[in-house]
C-alpha cells in the first residue's frame, strides 16, 4: 500500500514544482520587464511621450501684439490658412471644383485644371489665405481639397515705422527691429491645460487639450500720430531736394522715450519679401557721421562746465585761421569775411567755425579729451533696437598730437557718431545735465493698458550742471531767432536749436566731398522749459543746408506737437 501511495505522490509533486517553476519564471520575466520598460528604456518612453505631448507649432501660437503709446494696433497675428489640392482623392468633376474654387481665388478654371493634372497629390494652390477666404472654401465640402491653419504676422500700418518694428519670417522668426531685440518677450509662454506648472501632484486629466494664452501686449512709446506726420514732412523734403535718406527723431528728454522714430526710405513688412535688404537697416542707428556744426553747443557745455570759459566771454573771428598749418574757415568766408569779436550766443548763432577753435583753445587738450570720454562720445546708447554701431573717436596718443585735431572736434568733424548717440547727448541739455537711455520698449501691459512689466534701464548719468545747460539752451533760441536756424520758428512759441551741414567724409585719410553733406538740425522744445528734442537729418540733398532743408521739417513736427499734446505758448 505504502509503495502505491508513493507512486501516485510522485506524479503529484512533479506537477507541483513544474507549476510552481512556471510561476517563478513568469515572475522573474515580469520584474526583468518592469526593469527594462522603466529602467532601461525610461528614457526611450519619456521622449516618445513628450513627442506625444509637444505643443503644436509655433505658427500656431499667437506672438504678442505690438501697440504704441495709445494702445493703436501695429503688429499683431491673424490666421491664415496654405490650401492643397490631392486630385486622387476628388469625388466631384475636376472641373467643377476648378469652376467653384477659381473663383474665390481669384484663379481662372483652366489655370487651377492645370495645377490638378501637375501630380496626384500634395498640390499647392494658394499660401496665407485670409480667413474671409478660407471658409467659403471649406463650406464647398470638396472631398481632396486641404487647409492648412497657421499664423502670419501682419502690420495695419504697413510702411510706417517699419524700422522700429522689423519683419516676421515665413518661419515665425522675428527679423530686424523689435520683432527681432524683443523676440523672447513677444513669443507667448504657452500653459496647456492639464500640466501640473505648480508641482502639486494633482494633473487635470479631464481638462480639455487646449492652450490658455496670456492677454499681454508689448507697448510702444511712439505716437502713431505723430509718426505718420514726420513721415510724411521728411518724404516731401527728401523729394524736394533729391535725399538719399532720412531721419526725424523725436524723444522726451526727461525718461529718453522716443515719440517718433523715423527712417526714410521704409519698406511694408506684410511684404518684407519685396524690399531690398538694405531698407531693413535703420540708418539712425548703424551709420556713423560727422555731426558738423549740430554739436557746437555740447562743446560749448564742456568748456563752461570745465571751468575753461565763461558765459561772458568773447572770442577774436577773423574769418580764417591757421592751426599747425592746417586753414580753418568759416563757411561763409569767401563773402562774408571776419566777424570780429564776438560772445558764445553769437558763435552758435552764426555757427562759427573759427570762434569754437578759439573757446576749445581755452582748454588743454587733454583735459578735452577726457571731457569727451565723460560725456560717453561714441558709447552705445543701449537703445532697445539694434544693430547700434559704436562711434569713432580717436585714440588719446592720435588727439593729442596735433593741435588741429581739437580744432576740427571743437566743430565737430574729425569724428563720428550716429543720430541716436547726438539725441542722447542733447538729451543733457534738455534734462538738467543727464545722459538717458533712448528706448522706444514702454513694457508689457494688459488690454486696459496698466503697465505690467517694465524693462531695466541704465541710471541716468549727470554730465553737465543745470545752470551750465541753461545758459547753453538760452544761447540756442538765438540761433532760432536770428541765426541759421530760423525757419524752425513759430510765432509765440520758444524753440532752441542748432543747424549743421556736414560734409561727409571720404574715408581712409581722403578728406571730404565737395559736394555730399549730412544737413541738420536739432531743436530743444519749448525753451523756457526744456522737454522735447526734435531731430532731422537728410542724407546727401542735392542742395541747401541744416537750415533750409532740416530746419523747416522740424518745424512741422513740433507744430504737431503742439496741436497733439496741447502744448501752451511760451
Amino acid at each position: 500500500m505504502t509503495q502505491f501511495q508513493d507512486v501516485v505522490a510522485t506524479p503529484s509533486r512533479l506537477r507541483l514544482l513544474v507549476v510552481w517553476a512556471v510561476l517563478v519564471v513568469a515572475g522573474l520575466g515580469l520584474i526583468f520587464n518592469l526593469f527594462t520598460l522603466q529602467i532601461l528604456d525610461r528614457t526611450r518612453f519619456q521622449q516618445q511621450a513628450a513627442a506625444q505631448q509637444q505643443p503644436p507649432p509655433r505658427s500656431l501660437v499667437p506672438r504678442r501684439m505690438i501697440v504704441d503709446a495709445r494702445g493703436v494696433p501695429l503688429a499683431l497675428d491673424s490666421p491664415v490658412f496654405d490650401l492643397y489640392a490631392h486630385p486622387k482623392l476628388f469625388t466631384a468633376p475636376s472641373q467643377e471644383i476648378a469652376a467653384e474654387l477659381g473663383v474665390l481665388l481669384n484663379e481662372s478654371p483652366a489655370q487651377l485644371q492645370h495645377k490638378f493634372n501637375s501630380a496626384p497629390t500634395g498640390i499647392p494652390l494658394a499660401n496665407w489665405l485670409p480667413q474671409q477666404v478660407a471658409v467659403p472654401i471649406a463650406r464647398l465640402r470638396f472631398d481632396g481639397l486641404e487647409l492648412i491653419r497657421s499664423s502670419r504676422r501682419l502690420y495695419p500700418q504697413k510702411e510706417s515705422a517699419a524700422a522700429v518694428l522689423g519683419y516676421v519670417d515665413a518661419d515665425g522668426n522675428g527679423r530686424a527691429g523689435l520683432e527681432s531685440t524683443q523676440n523672447e518677450v513677444l513669443e507667448r509662454e504657452v500653459v496647456w491645460v492639464g500640466e501640473d506648472p505648480q508641482k502639486t501632484g494633482i494633473i487635470d486629466r479631464a481638462a480639455p487639450p487646449f492652450a490658455r494664452f496670456d492677454d499681454q501686449r508689448l507697448q510702444l512709446t511712439l505716437d502713431t500720430r505723430l509718426q505718420r506726420t514726420a513721415e510724411a514732412v521728411l518724404a516731401q523734403k527728401m523729394e524736394e531736394f533729391g535725399a538719399k535718406q532720412g531721419t526725424v527723431i523725436v524723444m522726451d528728454a526727461w525718461d529718453g522715450s522716443l515719440l517718433s522714430f523715423v527712417s526714410l526710405p521704409s519698406y511694408d513688412p506684410n511684404e518684407f519679401y519685396e524690399a531690398p535688404v538694405e531698407r531693413f537697416r535703420n540708418w539712425a542707428l548703424s551709420d556713423l557721421y560727422e555731426p558738423g556744426s549740430t554739436f557746437k553747443p555740447i562743446n560749448v557745455a564742456i568748456a563752461l562746465e570745465s571751468g575753461a570759459i565763461r558765459p561772458t566771454d568773447t572770442f577774436n573771428d577773423p574769418g580764417r585761421i591757421m592751426v599747425d598749418g592746417w586753414p580753418i574757415s568759416n563757411y561763409d568766408y569767401a563773402y562774408a569775411g571776419g566777424r570780429g569779436e564776438l560772445t558764445l550766443t553769437d558763435i552758435l548763432r552764426d555757427s562759427s567755425n573759427v570762434g569754437m577753435v578759439r573757446i576749445m583753445e581755452r582748454m588743454e587738450a587733454s583735459d578735452y579729451y577726457d571731457w569727451l570720454q565723460r560725456v560717453e562720445l561714441g558709447e552705445l546708447t543701449q537703445i532697445d533696437l539694434s544693430p547700434e554701431t559704436e562711434g569713432l573717436l580717436k585714440s588719446r596718443q592720435a588727439f593729442l598730437a596735433s593741435p588741429v585735431e581739437a580744432a576740427t572736434t571743437s566743430f565737430g568733424q574729425g569724428f563720428a557718431i550716429t543720430p541716436i548717440q547726438l539725441v542722447r547727448l542733447y538729451g543733457s541739455l534738455a534734462n538738467g545735465g543727464y545722459l538717458v537711455t533712448p528706448h522706444v520698449v514702454q513694457g508689457l501691459t494688459d488690454t486696459a493698458g496698466r503697465l505690467q512689466q517694465e524693462p531695466q534701464r541704465p541710471q541716468q548719468v549727470r554730465i553737465f550742471s543745470e545752470e551750465t545747460v541753461r545758459q547753453v539752451v538760452k544761447m540756442m533760441e538765438d540761433a532760432v531767432e536770428e541765426g541759421t536756424g530760423q525757419n524752425a520758428r513759430i510765432p509765440g512759441y520758444r524753440i532752441a536749436g542748432k543747424t549743421g551741414t556736414a560734409q561727409k567724409s571720404l574715408g581712409n585719410g581722403g578728406g571730404y566731398s565737395s559736394s555730399a553733406v549730412v544737413a541738420s538740425f536739432l531743436a530743444i522744445f519749448p525753451a523756457e522749459n526744456p522737454r522735447y528734442l526734435v531731430f532731422v537729418a537728410l542724407d546727401e540733398p542735392l542742395s541747401g543746408t541744416g537750415g533750409q532743408v532740416a530746419a523747416p521739417v522740424s518745424r512741422s513736427v513740433i507744430e504737431r506737437m503742439i496741436t497733439l499734446y496741447q502744448i501752451p505758448p511760451s
